[in-house]
Parts: C-alpha cells; structure tokens; sequence
C-alpha cells in the first residue's frame, strides 16, 4: 500500500491484466519499485484501486520475465543484477551478436534490413521524447528481429532472456541528462552500415553499442538509485 502513484486501469479483465503488468514495467524503470525490496499483491492493488488477483497474474508474468522472482507468504522480490552479472551478460551477448550481425549483413536483403529502419527510428524518438517505456519496447523489437533474420530461432531467445535478465532499472536519471540519445541513435548508424554491405565496420559498431549499453547499466545504477518525489516516468497506455 502506498508504493505506486495512483493509475486509472481499464477494467476489462484480459486488458487489465496486461495494463498492469505495463505499470509495474514502468514502475521497475522509474525506480518507484526499488530492485531487493519485496511487494505484495494486495499491497500493489491498493495503489491500483483494483482486487489482488490481476496484479498477482501480472507479477507471475513479470517473473517469468525474470524481473521479480516469488517470495513465499510475502509477495514478490524485485530482481537485483550485480555487476559480475552485467559483465557477463554482455561477454555472452558480445560472443553471439557481434559475429551474427556481420553474418546477417552478408546474407540478409536490403529490403529486410530496410524493414527495420522505422523501429530504428522510433527507438531515437522514444528516447527524444523521454519515453522510457516506448525506448525499451522498440529496442527490444529492433535486436529480436534483427537477429531474426539469421533463421536461428534458439539464438533469437537467447538473447532475449539474456535482455530480460539484464533489463534496465532506474533509468530516470539517465533520461533526464539526456543520456540515451546517443545510445538510441547508433540502431541508426549499425542499420545504414549494414544495408551499405559493410559487414566488419557493423560487427564494430555492435560491439561498441553493446559496450555503451554496459556503461548505461553501470551510470544508471550508480546515479540514480531512487526516484525524486514527483517525477515519474510516463506511462503511456499500449
């Protein structure tokens, strides 16, 4: 009770379900709910002004995102990452993305790559915007179909997982100072690379976006461990 700024949630059950689900995303990249701190189901109905039941479905889907993980009796934990994690996911994802993207600009048609061109695009207005939410969503969507296009459907996922288990918290800050931009404009730069046929010069800018990514982990982290009282992130319906 008392955790979350107040929401109007459409009471449709099918959609309610997944509205709150999107809030407590939200509520994760924010830093209204804080990574180690453990919330329950009624606790979080009460902000939302709706019974337990749909909050509790959406927190299971959350876990199995791997963003909370259940806590017996008391409700569900908000994942913490370290940085040896950070570290390590990036290593696995570095291995796996950098050789497959110059792979996919060998093989892979102007006309796919060029399909990508308009998530690229809305990944840099998400971030002009302060859109944390729409950021997240079309970055997510622009790696996940780029590595597509290599026909690997296991590696697809596994990356995926991997992007799940290193999600972004607190990004407020970071949005704030405009740090996100610069990140958000490389899916541009790595796309125009890769529809020009050049696959050594794309393998270079995956492995620096992916750096620049880390560092992101590692300022957002540092920076910005809660959020002021009255700045909250936006929260779009979807």
């Amino acid at each position: 009770m008392g955790h979350l700024e107040q929401r109007n949630l459409n009471t449709t059950r099918e959609r309610l379900r997944d509205q709150v689900a999107h809030h407590l995303r939200a509520a994760l990249i924010s830093g209204e709910l804080r990574p180690g701190e453990v919330y329950s189901a009624p606790g979080l109905a009460e902000d939302f002004n709706i019974s337990a039941t749909p909050v509790r479905e959406a927190m299971l889907d959350l876990a199995r995102e791997g963003l909370v993980e259940p806590v017996r009796n008391k409700g569900f934990r908000v994942t913490e990452v370290n940085e040896r994690d950070l570290d390590q996911f990036t290593e696995i994802r570095t291995l796996i993305e950098v050789p497959m993207v110059g792979r996919i600009t060998r093989t892979a048609s102007r006309t796919d790559l060029e399909a990508l061109r308009p998530v690229a695009e809305e990944i840099v207005r998400a971030a002009r915007d302060h859109d944390l939410i729409g950021y997240l969503e079309a970055d997510r969507r622009f790696h996940l179909s780029l590595l597509a296009l290599s026909g690997n459907e296991r590696l697809v996922e596994t990356v995926g997982d991997l992007r799940k288990r290193s999600r972004l918290y607190g990004l407020t800050g970071l949005d704030e100072r405009d740090q996100l931009i610069p990140s958000a404009e490389e899916h541009i730069e790595l796309l125009d690379l890769m529809v020009a046929g050049d696959a050594e010069a794309a393998e270079r800018c995956t492995a620096r976006h992916l750096g620049h990514v880390r560092s992101l982990w590692a300022d957002g982290a540092e920076k910005n461990p809660s959020v002021p009282r009255g700045r909250r992130v936006r929260l779009d319906s979807r």
